[in-house]
């Protein structure tokens, strides 16, 4: 039996997690400056998407048709900057396209959607399929619930996996490529935005012109 004194932590003594900060151990005047101290009006770029890049936004669109558009592979040949030329590999569920950032450049897809949480997460690879480590994880809400009107809300992360520092698979990548995919970390967010651009484009015009979002050539 321990004797912390913060509610729901009764097997860990406050002392050994000086980290926690709650009402019981900082009240509201002595964790106001903390906040405060944590508020920036410029942050560095590296603190912001040094280890993640999340961009986000409101898609005038249903989200459950949205849903099932992202949680189509093909769509990704629409409204990404640059995966083209999708096809289905003999392992079903994986698909190889490329990726025009990189010369002559083979991308590997599996998509994992699970349509109770409106998740939709892309797990790529470039030149191999074999390790698909390049994680793309969205989500797509319903607007109705966060912000009281019709539509979706896209909320889109990637964590900044090692690999992107170093190519652990070069044998596998195409002869005198100059790039490599971790090249581009630092416009993710920007490059990410652009593409979450499209997809809003691209789904709130065939909303209002009538038109299903998932296009009749991926049914």
């Amino acid at each position: 039996m321990t004797t912390s004194a913060l509610p729901a932590l009764s097997d860990i003594p406050d002392e050994v997690v000086p980290g926690v900060l709650r009402i019981e151990n900082s009240d509201r005047e002595a964790t106001t400056p903390i906040i405060l101290d944590m508020l920036r009006s410029v942050y560095p770029h590296d603190r912001i998407f040094g280890e993640y890049c999340t961009v986000q936004g409101y898609i005038d669109a249903p989200p459950r048709e949205l849903y099932d558009y992202l949680a189509d592979t093909r769509c990704l040949e629409e409204w990404t900057y640059s995966l083209r030329g999708f096809t289905e590999t003999d392992e079903p569920g994986l698909w190889i396209s490329y990726d025009r950032l990189g010369d002559n450049t083979r991308i590997y897809t599996r998509t994992v959607a699970n349509p109770q949480a409106m998740t939709v997460d892309y797990h790529c690879a470039w030149d191999q399929g074999e390790h698909l480590w390049m994680i793309y994880l969205m989500r797509v809400v319903d607007a109705q619930v966060v912000f009281d009107k019709p539509g979706s809300v896209v909320l889109w992360t990637n964590c900044h996996h090692p690999f992107y520092e170093r190519n652990p698979y070069a044998d596998t990548a195409p002869e005198k490529r100059k790039v490599w995919v971790g090249d581009f970390w630092e416009m993710f967010s920007a490059g990410h935005q652009l593409e979450l651009d499209n997809l809003k484009a691209i789904a709130e015009y065939r909303v209002t012109h009538g038109l299903p979002v998932t296009p009749a050539w991926m049914k």
